[in-house]
């Protein structure tokens, strides 16, 4: 496992091309000035130790050289180390609401999205805890089982949309008995259901299925997003509104938050019902609740003691550069007798 420290620096790697463009351009001149002053038999008379490899093999070493300061700016860092660490949380599991009625736009930018929002706060705030995450609509889907991978949950957090499930619906008694399945840890004293929704409910069983998860010991605290006047749902087509839902005798439908059924399912496993709109009022309500509460132990693996890597680039880009200072245009004697280039054969 390795982590990058400073990546930013990578950006110097785009002096590589500049660098080379120079030195073709530079050649060139030297080229052409040096044509312009004698011709290429009395060049070679007058400078007999010209190497002309070694301007080449220099522009080698000056790349080398930078590739290895780049890499040793930016820090590799190995992890030497897979440890168990023991910590201390509460297994929480977000059910999120995708039917149409989150597409209102009764609180802004709209029901779903604020609820996205409200549970990535609250992520932001965890340190220690677990999380699993399961959306529903006219049944309910796990998107993240149990762990302690916030950036994994964000990124499923992120996906979910009303286009996820094709039945629609509200069936919070689906989402309650699915999120219960997610506790598998018969030691756990504290189990969390953060149910995210407008209220609305198309089933009859959710004041039953608060009532099994009370039984397993599961605490329900639920969030209502939207507002009690309610609003439209908009039917759009590239993000422009097109219409709005309307019902069987072509009435545009209004669909309003629901409190009371949330209030009635937190109420039944000795939760507690918030208004979702406010997020800082959540996220102290979140904080104090999961403070008051017992934290269980549990292991999670995780790489430690990162090491740096960053000396031995720096050490190989150190004695490349000292190799290019000490290294002359002109001929190297030993190689000039071994002749690999055939340097004999051009200055005759």
């Amino acid at each position: 496992m390795y982590q990058l420290d400073a990546p930013v620096y990578f950006y110097f790697l785009a002096l590589l091309p500049v660098l080379w463009v120079a030195f073709v351009l530079v050649q060139r001149w030297k080229r052409k000035t040096q044509e312009a002053f004698a011709s290429v038999p009395l060049l070679n008379v007058l400078s007999p130790d010209r190497s002309f490899f070694k301007p080449s093999l220099k522009l080698l070493l000056i790349s080398l050289a930078i590739a290895l300061l780049t890499l040793g700016l930016v820090n590799p860092k190995i992890g030497t180390q897979l440890e168990t660490v023991k910590r201390e949380g509460v297994d929480i599991v977000f059910a999120i609401d995708v039917s149409k009625s989150m597409l209102a736009e009764d609180i802004a930018p709209n029901r779903l999205e604020k609820s996205k929002r409200l549970v990535s706060a609250i992520l932001n705030q965890l340190a220690s805890d677990r999380v699993g995450i399961v959306a529903y609509a006219a049944q309910a889907v796990p998107q993240l089982p149990i762990t302690t991978d916030y950036s994994a949950a964000k990124m499923f957090l992120q996906a979910l949309n009303t286009e996820m499930l094709s039945s629609q619906g509200t069936a919070l008694d689906s989402a309650i008995d699915l999120s219960g399945t997610f506790f598998d840890d018969d030691a756990q004293t504290n189990r969390v259901i953060f149910l995210i929704s407008d209220g609305e409910d198309h089933s009859d069983d959710a004041a039953n299925a608060a009532e099994r998860a009370a039984d397993l010991g599961i605490k329900i605290f639920t969030f209502g997003v939207g507002t009690d006047q309610g609003g439209p749902i908009p039917i759009k087509a590239k993000g422009v509104i097109e219409s709005y839902k309307k019902d069987f005798e072509g009435e545009v439908v209004i669909t309003k938050r629901n409190p009371a059924v949330l209030e009635q399912i937190a109420q039944a496993t000795g939760g507690a019902y918030q208004d979702g709109n406010n997020t800082q009022e959540v996220l102290d309500f979140v904080s104090q609740t999961l403070k008051d509460m017992d934290k269980k132990e549990f292991e999670a693996k995780k790489f430690v003691s990162y090491k740096d890597r960053f000396q031995p680039f720096l050490m190989g880009a150190l004695f490349i550069l000292v190799l290019e200072l000490l290294l002359f245009e002109t001929k190297t004697r030993w190689i000039q007798k071994l002749n690999l280039f055939n340097e004999k054969n051009e200055s005759n």
